[in-house]
């Protein structure tokens, strides 16, 4: 393992997960929807990290590579089999158990039925404050169609909820 790692002792796993942990299931609930998911999901995530031994530049790049990384094995368990084969459960979690300045639980909600293209760009931009650059270069699409997306997002947000959401 390369000397410059932060990932050489448990005493840095420990700290690299405390700081990511809930992006990371805050991430993984936005897109699979049920508590016990997310955990697992969680789980795999860094697991995947421990086994990448992945050398970071700084703290916003493996906040980068781990939102990637969220992003792509949530949607890997979402085309899954066995996943298109059970019964969803459309309960939410207390907003209360959610750290921060999190939305009402109707706006989550929405948040949440909206579809994936929306919902995503719409979490990072509002909840984790990346910019319309850095979404754009996480998720491979172009600057315009993250804004794009934004402002489709931002309408139908607008009109479920019946007032003005995420206006800037």
């Amino acid at each position: 393992m390369e000397n410059n790692s932060l990932l050489r002792t448990d005493k840095e796993l420990a700290e690299l997960y405390q700081r990511h942990a809930d992006l990371v299931y805050r991430l993984c609930y936005l897109y699979l929807k049920h508590p016990v998911d997310a955990e697992d999901a969680v789980q795999s995530v860094f697991l995947k990290l421990i086994k990448s031994q992945m050398v970071f530049h700084d703290r916003e790049h493996e906040k980068a590579w781990l939102t990637v990384t969220t992003r792509n094995y949530c949607k890997d368990v979402l085309k899954h089999w066995w996943r298109t084969r059970r019964v969803a459960l459309d309960a939410l979690p207390e907003v209360s158990s959610w750290n921060g300045d999190e939305p009402s639980g109707k706006v989550l909600a929405r948040l949440l039925s909206l579809p994936e293209k929306y919902k995503t760009v719409l979490y990072l931009y509002y909840f984790e404050e990346y910019s319309v650059k850095e979404i754009s270069e996480m998720l491979g699409r172009n600057e315009s169609t993250i804004q794009t997306q934004l402002a489709r997002g931002r309408k139908r947000l607008k009109i479920d909820l019946g007032g003005n959401c995420f206006e800037q």
